[in-house]
């Protein structure tokens, strides 16, 4: 991000603006690190990297659960360092701080899945799409140890409730702005059709400032292009986060909105 702050002359937001804070479990320092930040009370959640539909994924709900996992990652470093039975590598994990006071849609959790492609790498050409709105069946309980409150994407609702509610669990951008005018709108000060406008253009401006840091690491040959799913929640206080940019997302069309929506963006991205 330095070398971009440099070479840049538009405003770059710091990674505290819009990312939870996060660490690499795979590196010894940033464990450390992490043992420190949670001696009280408070939620991490744990990801496997290259992964999708939730799979691996766990909450550390207290110092305990930490300790748990603390322990569990030196003892398979001591096997890797000693050698002593076979081994397999295991998956790259990170922890990152749960935002646990998310707006709510109708008592439920949400977030919002919008789409970035790069369409060219030499010379780079993106684009922004809009996607769609993933509720939850249930409503939303922080305290809650069932991961289909926490969790939005649709392999993680597939519960009992999911087949009766699944059109529910999609909304359309436009129902999403109409429902933020209503409910939204006065009580907070809030422009009108913020979805269209501020929380796009934040969406936007995290997305590319994410490609800018990234981009060196891409390989350029012509006719590499790339579709990347960006998933963002916003807070209470209207703030807009960053969860995690996916590779390879999920086309799937399970619901009445997303046999709409997904075939739409495969066609304007070919």
């Amino acid at each position: 991000m330095k070398k971009i702050s440099r070479s840049s002359n538009s405003k770059l937001l710091k990674m505290e603006e819009f990312f939870p804070e996060s660490l690499c479990l795979d590196l010894k320092d940033k464990r450390n690190a992490f043992s420190e930040l949670c001696k009280e009370e408070q939620i991490w959640i744990c990801k496997p990297s290259c992964s999708n539909q939730g799979r691996g994924i766990f909450l550390l709900k207290n110092p305990a659960a930490v300790n748990t996992l603390q322990a569990k990652l030196h003892s398979t470093e001591e096997c890797l360092l000693n050698k002593r039975v076979p081994y397999k590598a295991p998956q790259a994990r990170i922890v990152q701080r749960y935002v646990h006071q998310p707006l709510l849609l109708e008592g439920k959790k949400f977030d919002v899945r919008s789409y970035l492609l790069i369409t060219c790498t030499a010379p780079y050409v993106l684009f922004f799409a809009q996607g769609y709105v993933r509720l939850t069946c249930v409503n939303y309980d922080a305290a809650s140890d069932d991961l289909t409150v926490h969790l939005t994407n649709q392999y993680m609702q597939k519960n009992s409730q999911y087949s009766q509610l699944k059109d529910e669990t999609v909304w359309r951008m436009e129902h999403f702005n109409s429902y933020f005018n209503e409910k939204f709108r006065k009580t907070n000060g809030l422009p009108k059709d913020w979805v269209f406008t501020v929380f796009t253009k934040r969406m936007q401006q995290i997305m590319l400032q994410c490609f800018l840091a990234a981009k060196h690491k891409l390989n350029r040959k012509p006719g590499y292009f790339d579709l990347t799913g960006c998933d963002f929640l916003i807070d209470e206080n209207f703030k807009v986060w960053l969860l995690e940019m996916n590779a390879n997302p999920a086309l799937h069309t399970n619901c009445k909105v997303l046999r709409d929506i997904i075939p739409t963006v495969v066609y304007e991205s070919l």
